[in-house]
């Protein structure tokens, strides 16, 4: 007697991606992201997960659906090396910029020769000014550029710069154009929330840090009316609700780390910002003009 279980093909289970298992994990009967993102906040508010811990897998879900171009950092706020460049030449941009890791271009910036890591320029510095002009070529020194589609979703790239090790990819667009740049540590802020630097404040509610008689730290997103009183300006708060906004209208642009101008008798230097806003500022207190003798 035949068996006709063997005539049969046998039907393999779809394989069900992390997001269909975390909703049977935390509830049966989840259907969708929002449905899930409204028992996550029910857990919050119960004491289940803590806020932070809410926060994080917030920001997972958004990874899973972002794309890259939503949070690359645009080509016109590039800061690039020039392949043809000498050390002399590309020191001061390094060390202005401050920047751990650089696109290096070619004939244009749609060619990228390599990714320039600002440590390995350390090694020319134990040289004479003589002997690192001979020895320098930029070529023999640079790292591969990784290069990825604008619509590539974060969650990919996030595992395609850990199987890679690289921790910057260059970003082209549907016409093979280079469109920006975007940074492992982009994609990590995604979930953690932004990653702190030497110059963060410990305190969420603190905005002004004095350094000493005449210096100050600011944060961008001081309430322009809060640094009018603090420092006697008279900066227009109709018009700008922080002092971000109202410096970064000043530079008619978005300023890069570095930047400087004088407003309502300061001097403001950028000392972090992003593809989207200005983070902080460090404020000097100008010296009033001498007089004509």
């Amino acid at each position: 007697m035949s068996d006709d279980s063997s005539s049969t093909p046998r039907q393999i289970p779809r394989r069900r991606n992390w997001f269909h298992r975390l909703l049977d994990a935390l509830q049966p009967g989840l259907q969708n992201r929002d449905e899930l993102l409204d028992s996550l906040r029910e857990a919050a508010d119960t004491n289940v997960v803590d806020r932070d811990t809410l926060t994080m897998l917030e920001g997972v879900l958004s990874v899973a659906e972002l794309r890259v171009r939503d949070i690359m950092i645009p080509r016109s706020q590039m800061v690039v090396l020039d392949a043809d460049a000498d050390l002399a030449e590309l020191l001061p941009k390094v060390v202005e910029s401050g920047h751990s890791r650089y696109p290096v271009i070619g004939a244009s910036r749609d060619q990228v020769d390599g990714i320039l890591l600002a440590k390995d320029l350390l090694q020319f510095s134990l040289l004479s000014p003589e002997q690192a002009r001979e020895q320098f070529d930029i070529h023999e020194i640079l790292r591969p550029a990784l290069v990825v589609p604008e619509s590539k979703r974060l969650d990919s790239l996030l595992r395609e710069f850990r199987s890679s090790r690289n921790h910057m990819a260059m970003v082209v667009d549907e016409y093979g154009g280079m469109s920006g740049l975007i940074t492992i540590e982009d994609v990590l802020e995604q979930i953690v929330g932004e990653i702190a630097d030497e110059y963060d404040f410990d305190d969420a509610e603190e905005y002004l840090r004095q350094l000493g008689d005449n210096e100050w730290h600011v944060r961008a997103d001081m309430e322009l009316e809060d640094f009018n009183q603090q420092f006697s300006t008279e900066l227009d708060e109709e018009e700008f609700d922080t002092i971000g906004g109202a410096v970064a209208n000043q530079f008619g642009h978005l300023p890069q780390r570095g930047e400087q101008l004088v407003m309502a008798g300061y001097e403001l230097t950028v000392l972090a910002s992003d593809s989207r806003r200005i983070k902080l500022l460090k404020i000097k207190k100008k010296p009033p003009a001498a007089l004509p003798s």
